[in-house]
């Protein structure tokens, strides 16, 4: 282990403090380099790539992460992997861990050397310093390209060398700002074929699982996006994408509600009851504008009531970080997360 990383939390902290007031967020120019009309003409409507100067602000270092580790709540933070494809209980399976009194040198050590990513989630929301830095991105986005995001929020994603996100989808607007290492997003166009309405709607009462069926035929359909420092990706609403590191990776992940989420995601809860209920087979992209509207009305009824069924499964840990062990993950039994 490097002497930065085995640092006190104390000596961190101090050695933090002038770092952050070395680069203010008012000193770097831009927090886009290089953006177009073409990429404003292309933002939101197809599959897309810009490049950033998030590294530049200093809060992405070694020891600043470190030090936002050890300072997050800890009910705000995951820390996970994926299980092997010949693991006894967890094929392939997305897994939770716990990493309670494990110091955050330890864990930024265990996403350079092990199977797992950190999500700490809201850090740009929550800490000024990072919060600054959320407020410049959405500013400047906005002015390139008149849009407005609505409820920016921010997580910061910490992860190992063979680390991998399953396929799935996001509910709202996405944009990936890719700050270390190198990494490589397949995206898949928005059709029944790779994100069938059933399933859409199946995911909209489960606030963990955002997984959709997948088979290996999918791939020879994906926009291939490869990543370096500074480079940052966006795609539409609800386009499924799968990501695959190739080193250790830090990058922050931002989502924001627009007029159109919201309607397509009440919509979608009002098509999910009537399936569930009448025997109905609706899909949103038959529906007209009228009729969208009607639904998204009805959906934000329906999502006070008990006819929105809660399938949201119990978020269970089955490993937790132990950093006298190579790789850093011991399996344990499982139990529900309560931290």
């Amino acid at each position: 282990m490097s002497t930065a990383l085995a640092q006190t939390s104390a000596s961190r902290s101090a050695n933090l403090a002038p770092l952050r007031k070395s680069v203010p967020v008012a000193t770097v120019p831009d927090m886009l380099d290089g953006w177009t009309d073409e990429h404003s003409a292309t933002f939101q409507s197809d599959i897309m790539t810009f490049r950033h100067r998030l590294e530049k602000t200093g809060l992405f270092s070694d020891d600043a992460l470190v030090d936002l580790l050890e300072r997050h709540p800890g009910t705000m933070l995951d820390v996970c992997t994926m299980g092997a494809a010949d693991h006894p209980l967890y094929p392939n399976r997305f897994r939770t861990g716990d990493f309670r009194g494990i110091p955050g040198a330890d864990l930024l050590a265990a996403a350079k050397a092990g199977k797992i990513w950190i999500n700490v989630r809201q850090a740009m929301n929550i800490h000024p310093e990072y919060k600054a830095v959320l407020d410049r991105m959405y500013g400047d986005l906005s002015e390139a390209t008149g849009n407005r995001a609505f409820n920016a929020k921010g997580g910061i994603l910490i992860s190992s060398p063979v680390a991998r996100v399953p396929y799935h989808f996001d509910k709202t607007e996405v944009i990936l700002w890719h700050v270390r290492g190198r990494k490589t997003v397949y995206v898949w166009p928005v059709n029944q074929t790779f994100i069938p309405d059933r399933a859409h709607e199946a995911t909209l009462t489960n606030m963990i699982d955002d997984d959709l069926p997948y088979t290996a035929d999918f791939e020879q359909h994906a926009t291939v996006l490869r990543l370096e420092d500074g480079d940052g990706a966006t795609w539409p609403l609800n386009a499924p994408h799968r990501v695959d590191n190739e080193t250790f990776c830090v990058s922050v992940t931002t989502e924001y509600s627009t007029t159109e989420s919201g309607m397509k995601n009440a919509a979608m809860l009002t098509n999910a009851t009537m399936r569930r209920y009448l025997g109905a087979q609706p899909l949103y992209e038959r529906d007209g504008a009228m009729s969208r509207q009607v639904k998204s009305f009805a959906g934000r009824i329906i999502r006070k009531t008990p006819l929105a069924k809660d399938n949201t499964h119990t978020d269970m840990v089955t490993f937790r970080i132990d950093a006298s062990q190579e790789g850093y993950l011991v399996d344990v039994e499982p139990f529900e997360r309560n931290f």
